[in-house]
């Protein structure tokens, strides 16, 4: 079965998606028996296009990379441009919705509505917008289900990581009572070169954002914004607790001084940026804080950019996940694994 897909939103993250799918088609193919078709792309900025037999996405990309705009894309018997993002989700042949638009993370929109529309016209949805998962989770979930489609997000939190499909999938059984990483790789790599080459956290932030670690406003990452949707995240999928991003105490990195680091130091410990949600009596306790950890913590040698988690389980004890949280091909990656998943569910591979 060939899997037909409509991209809402066309960035970077779209783009290695579909340079993936290009790249491995045979391979996906012959392994997975997996074939995908791309039939539509709407892109606020990057124009809309749709052609219910498939686009060439080769052609796509080097349209794109010529002219900025996907509705230069020649022009070919039943190809219609300009459809916007519900129009493409309502009317387009596409069973599978790639939701990768430009998103308010404060308000999960349009996204939310994007999957909203989606479910209501029996199509899957995978995502890496981090809003409408943080924000909307019950809601959407009950939404896919009752229109019995599939709803991927494994690249909101850790990027390709396998941070939410691997306890789901392989600690199943075990009751997670807490969840403790490092979830955002940008305070990591600025904690980590404070530590290691003696800079001060301005320095630091300088050389993460010339790098492309940290946005020209950081404000979301330093400040802790960012890991607190994913610790949301993390509760509501992985331990199957109800928690909102009000209930989540946050503090980020920037009052981090030099003499902090060298106290830690001489304490025989390193400060990380650590995200928690912890299992009580009255319910999930969660937070965002900078916080000394001894070096023994499996948590300590995770440096540079980074991600790590923590699961504590009953039967299993602690289990640490650590991989590569952000990154062009890595949250590509994260958008395929969800693709392949479902195709999995609806059509399970022969053995």
């Amino acid at each position: 079965m060939v899997h037909k897909l409509a991209f809402i939103g066309f960035g970077v993250v779209g783009q290695g998606l579909a340079e993936i799918l290009l790249e491995k088609k045979e391979a996906l193919k012959q392994e997975e028996e997996f074939e995908a078709k791309i039939v539509a792309i709407s892109d606020l900025m990057k124009g809309s296009i749709y052609q219910p037999d498939g686009l060439d996405i080769e052609l796509v990309l080097k349209t794109l990379k010529e002219t900025g705009n996907v509705e230069d894309y020649p022009q070919t018997a039943g190809l219609i441009k300009g459809w916007d993002s519900l129009m493409t989700i309502r009317e387009s042949n596409a069973d599978t919705i790639i939701e990768v638009s430009y998103t308010d993370v404060k308000t999960g929109q349009p996204a939310i509505d994007h999957c909203k529309t989606a479910f209501e016209n029996g199509k899957n949805v995978v995502m890496t917008n981090k809003g409408p998962v943080a924000l909307a989770y019950k809601e959407l979930s009950e939404i896919a289900d009752s229109h019995g489609v599939s709803w991927g997000f494994e690249g909101t939190v850790m990027s390709g990581t396998p941070a939410l499909r691997m306890p789901i999938a392989t600690l199943a059984g075990n009751d997670i009572t807490e969840v403790r990483g490092i979830l955002n790789g940008t305070t990591n790599y600025i904690l980590t070169k404070m530590e290691t080459d003696g800079v001060s956290y301005e320095e630091a932030l300088m050389e993460a954002q010339a790098l492309g670690y940290a946005e020209a406003d950081p404000t979301s990452d330093v400040e802790g914004y960012d890991a607190r949707y994913k610790i949301v995240i993390l509760s509501n999928y992985v331990m199957k607790a109800p928690l909102t991003v009000e209930e989540v105490s946050c503090k980020g990195i920037s009052s981090i001084t030099l003499a902090d680091i060298e106290e830690a130091k001489k304490e025989g410990k390193r400060w990380k940026l650590v995200a928690k949600a912890r299992k009580e009596v009255a319910g999930v306790v969660a937070s965002i804080a900078p916080e000394k950890v001894d070096l023994t913590d499996s948590l300590a040698s995770i440096s540079g950019a980074t991600n790590a988690i923590t699961y504590e389980t009953d039967l299993l004890g602690s289990v640490t996940l650590s991989g590569a949280g952000a990154g062009k091909v890595e949250t590509g990656f994260s958008l395929l694994i969800d693709l392949i998943t479902i195709a999995r569910e609806k059509h399970p591979v022969k053995l």
